[in-house]
């Protein structure tokens, strides 16, 4: 098998998921009981969520852990237009977003707030001059992910954050981090809410956090016993499994940049080869994602053609996958190009065998797809 959909999902570290058995067998106990048990769980619970704010760099009293990226949005866009709605109900957003925030801002708008799409340059990144010209007195939210997960361009997350504070520091800025965390260097300096989850870092699903600087308003919109963004008893098998995997992931992280980068340079020389098909990247693109348009093939096909050699691709985001790619439409509206996009998303963990294999058996099954077409 060869699998280059990282960007959908990673597997479960063996270190990790060694460390979620461990914890799920010996430390069974709620952390929130009084008991010897529920102590030892409380005190795992606290050793796991000081490592995270250390590998981070920010506070434990800044994030809590959540389900994933699309439970920490919510909280993050609604909770925060909840909270401070009484300075306005206007809300920016990009075009290069994952589908979880435009279901948001649909819901927003449906309760009486207003949203405007900022638009961005042909490389892809946000057009400062349009985010001056649409923020305005009743501007209290600006949401834009840090890289795109299907063109894997890279937003300058620190100069938006300079644009809005210069127009109004008032202004929250929110990042949707899933695509950048363990693959790029981040600073929690550059935004005031961040999401994350933990299964795109080799973590189990169901374990995500939420990051929110401590000046910022947000309203909780989840309530139980405890008083946090995420009430419940805490998922301390997820919890462990998301501090070690994170921990892991950061290692040496240029090194495994440099790694996916070797394995980028190859395929793109390989992808411009053939006349037609576009590559969609810009030079704000991360190496870890790749997207190309088969202009004359549908994706479906080909990604059914590949599975039947055991590898296995994307055609966009796993959570809009077989529609149209907005955020290619974004970039070069060509809705024929949007509507042929293949994403090959590469690790650390690939392998020169699993590119070269790739590189042949893609090859063979664009020539046969190809003449069909004709």
């Amino acid at each position: 098998m060869i699998y280059l959909d990282y960007s959908a999902t990673t597997p479960v570290l063996p270190e990790v998921l060694d460390s979620y058995n461990r914890v799920t067998n010996e430390y069974f106990g709620n952390p929130n009981s009084l008991h010897n048990l529920g102590l030892k769980s409380r005190n795992l619970l606290e050793s796991a969520t000081k490592q995270v704010s250390e590998l981070l760099n920010i506070d434990v009293n800044e994030f809590c852990f959540t389900s994933g990226a699309t439970e920490s949005n919510n909280i993050a866009l609604i909770g925060t237009c909840l909270a401070n709605k009484d300075k306005g109900n206007h809300i920016i957003v990009s075009k290069l977003e994952h589908p979880s925030i435009y279901s948001i801002v649909d819901y927003l708008v449906s309760i009486g707030f207003k949203v405007s799409y900022v638009n961005n340059t042909t490389e892809g990144v946000i057009d400062f001059e349009d985010l001056k010209r649409k923020m305005n007195e009743d501007t209290i939210l600006v949401s834009i992910c840090a890289v795109n997960s299907e063109t894997g361009i890279r937003q300058p997350l620190k100069t938006i954050k300079q644009v809005i504070n210069k127009y109004n520091k008032n202004i929250i800025f929110h990042s949707d981090i899933t695509q950048a965390l363990g693959k790029v260097s981040i600073n929690f300096n550059d935004f005031d809410l961040a999401s994350a989850s933990g299964h795109k870092i080799y973590a189990p699903k169901g374990i995500g956090l939420f990051y929110k600087k401590k000046n910022i308003k947000c309203k909780k919109i989840m309530y139980g016993t405890e008083n946090t963004f995420h009430p419940g008893t805490p998922a301390l098998p997820l919890i462990v499994s998301f501090s070690k995997a994170l921990r892991i992931t950061l290692h040496e992280l240029d090194k495994k940049q440099e790694i996916v980068s070797r394995w980028n340079e190859k395929l793109l020389k390989k992808f411009k080869t053939y006349p037609n098909i576009k590559i969609n990247h810009s030079k704000y693109s991360i190496p870890h994602i790749i997207n190309i348009s088969l202009m004359d093939i549908k994706p479906e096909t080909f990604i059914h053609a590949l599975e039947r050699h055991e590898i296995y691709i994307s055609s966009n985001t796993a959570c809009s996958s077989g529609k149209l790619s907005t955020s290619v439409m974004a970039l070069y509206n060509d809705k024929k190009r949007a509507e042929t996009t293949l994403r090959i998303s590469l690790s650390c963990l690939t392998k020169l065998e699993e590119i070269t294999v790739f590189i042949n058996t893609f090859n063979g099954v664009y020539e046969k797809l190809h003449s069909l077409s004709e």
